[in-house]
């Protein structure tokens, strides 16, 4: 039985050149097409695709969050995403909330096949840097893996601020302020706001008042 594909890209060309790369395959079958986030979540429940091919950075939901919805509304469905991103801020989100694979854009077509099958059977797949960053992410020690900005946000956030506050005082969107939460919570290893202050306090990331 074919492989049910969904893809999900906000660029047009980019679906039109990944449809025709999976055609070409009889092992698998392109069941649709999303441009964002809530549009993929749609139309994983109406095909039910065995793998879903995502890019990363899109608007209105970020990849790390269609990840972790797409785990929680069918878990048997495999995530690969394929993006051009490889930084710390992308991958790390991006495994953590259960992507089977990660590979770059640049990939080679028989490649990217390759690790398509191999991602819908289950099998972890990575392009050599992205598991170098990973591997080099084990070894470092938490302090130096969350960004200036992830600092900040989560100093806010440990001062009691909301999304929409924290948004107002750095000037940026409450989705933003929500990818960068959802960064926070990967490298910390935790699920919530609360968890991941406390984490914060525990490894020294921030500091009570009283010694600020």
């Amino acid at each position: 039985m074919a492989i049910r594909v969904v893809i999900v890209d906000d660029h047009p060309v980019v679906r039109d050149g990944q449809r025709g790369i999976f055609a070409s395959d009889e092992a698998f079958e392109v069941v649709g097409e999303a441009a964002d986030g809530p549009e993929a979540l749609a139309l994983t429940r109406q095909t039910g695709p065995g793998l879903v091919v995502t890019d990363l950075r899109m608007p209105g939901m970020g990849g790390a969050e269609l990840i972790r919805r797409l785990r929680e509304q069918a878990p048997d469905v495999r995530v690969l995403v394929l993006t051009t991103f490889d930084d710390d801020a992308d991958v790390l989100p991006a495994i953590a909330q259960g992507a089977t694979g990660y590979l770059l854009k640049d990939t080679p077509r028989a490649e990217l096949l390759r690790a398509a099958r191999a991602a819908a059977r289950g099998e972890q797949v990575l392009s050599p840097t992205v598991a170098g960053r990973l591997t080099r992410a084990a070894r470092e020690p938490e302090r130096r893996r969350l960004s200036r900005r992830e600092l900040e946000v989560l100093a806010l956030i440990a001062r009691g601020a909301t999304n929409r506050d924290v948004a107002a005082r750095l000037f940026v969107t409450e989705a933003t302020v929500k990818t960068h939460l959802l960064h926070v919570y990967a490298k910390l290893g935790v699920n919530d706001r609360a968890a991941a202050v406390a984490a914060a306090y525990e490894t020294g990331l921030l500091k009570p008042a009283s010694e600020a």
